[in-house]
């Protein structure tokens, strides 16, 4: 199986420590966030994964090559001369992914212990153009979903701004986990280009096309964006605990 980890961001919610690192690489409990991503998508079964860089682009590749690729293939897909944001991201990296097979797309800052093999199994039960792991969670944005867990809309908790793409009654309003399912025929559908969010790319799709929700509430899931959390992250023992059990 395949992956994309995004890592271009310039992280400047983690300011000062992205002033001289790209957030991909700040340790958490001494681990480079990169690193606990790359063990979690290996103890799953990915064997390919392509790295989008951006800021600092140099350092991360430095690393990759200093661990040896953590014996696996590692490409990178380089946007030093414009950062293209998700959906931009994905798109100039489709290359890497084959024409059958659904592969995983995840954010470099996520430590979690959702199981991948459920989201996979339940992707290819039901055969969505994607599938997006969600959480019952405090955010500042939710997805909305039907009864059926189809993508219906996208709501802002800070400003009160709603985009509903189809009308549905009483829609389920749950928080994206950044860690997505796809099937590679989007690339064929996705008309956007340059810098894009692939939340709006979803939300145009949505109205023809099946995208779904899977709700992994059970799961540890940990941000790790927002230097005010830094030093709690630092104690957290869930952290050093999938840790382990990932890194083998």
């Amino acid at each position: 199986m395949k992956a994309m980890i995004l890592a271009a961001g310039k992280g400047t919610r983690m300011r000062p420590l992205t002033d001289k690192m790209p957030k991909a690489l700040i340790p958490v409990q001494g681990v480079a966030l990169l690193e606990h991503t790359i063990c979690y998508l290996k103890y799953y079964g990915v064997s390919e994964i392509i790295v989008n860089i951006h800021h600092h682009a140099g350092q991360i590749i430095d690393f990759i090559k200093k661990n040896k690729s953590f014996g696996i293939r590692i490409e990178f897909s380089d946007e030093t001369d414009e950062l293209l944001d998700t959906g931009g991201g994905l798109y100039k990296a489709r290359w890497f992914f084959d024409q059958n097979e659904p592969f995983i797309l995840t954010s470099s800052d996520v430590i979690t212990d959702l199981d991948l093999n459920d989201l996979v199994s339940f992707h290819k039960k039901e055969n969505p153009l994607a599938t997006l792991a969600v959480k019952h969670r405090k955010s500042s944005r939710d997805f909305l979903f039907d009864q059926q867990y189809h993508l219906c809309g996208w709501h802002n908790n800070v400003s009160g701004q709603t985009k509903l793409m189809r009308e549905v009654a009483n829609p389920v309003k749950i928080g994206f986990s950044t860690i997505h399912c796809i099937n590679p025929s989007i690339f064929g559908l996705i008309t956007e280009r340059g810098c894009f969010s692939i939340v709006d790319a979803y939300l145009r799709l949505a109205v023809t096309h099946t995208i779904m929700g899977f709700e992994h509430n059970q799961s540890m899931w940990i941000e790790c964006g927002r230097i005010e959390n830094y030093a709690q992250l630092n104690e957290e023992p869930e952290i050093s605990t999938v840790y382990n059990k990932y890194h083998v």
